[in-house]
């Protein structure tokens, strides 16, 4: 089993910053990706960041510059780090990790999402 921890999420000005924190735990797993995901009411869920194994990184277009993905191996987190945040930011943000117990047979897992809410 896997569980996903999401926390950080939270009321922000525009302009302002907040940083979310996903700790994975559970049966030790080759992680392949982590990655930050986002959810708006009316919308698709949407990638917003992810990270490999190898700490290559992508982004949406609509966060580049502003947000920074990162991960602490030790503590088996991911962090997204958000800047600058824009009322369009405003959504539900969720963890993703996908890992397996090889590199062939992996599986997605996913947190129970934490709210951020960019608003004056």
């Amino acid at each position: 089993q896997v569980q996903l921890v999401e926390s950080g999420g939270g009321l922000v000005q525009p302009g302002g910053s907040l940083r979310l924190s996903c700790a994975a735990s559970g049966r030790v797993l080759i992680m392949s990706a982590m990655g930050w995901y986002r959810q708006a009411p009316g919308n698709e869920r949407e990638l917003v960041a992810h990270i490999t194994s190898s700490g290559s990184t992508t982004y949406a277009d609509s966060v580049k510059g502003r947000f920074t993905i990162s991960r602490d191996g030790a503590k088996n987190t991911v962090y997204l780090q958000m800047n600058s945040l824009k009322p369009e930011d405003t959504a539900v943000y969720y963890c993703m990790v996908r890992g397996g117990s090889s590199w062939v047979v992996q599986d997605n897992y996913w947190g129970q999402g934490t709210q951020v809410t960019v608003s004056s």
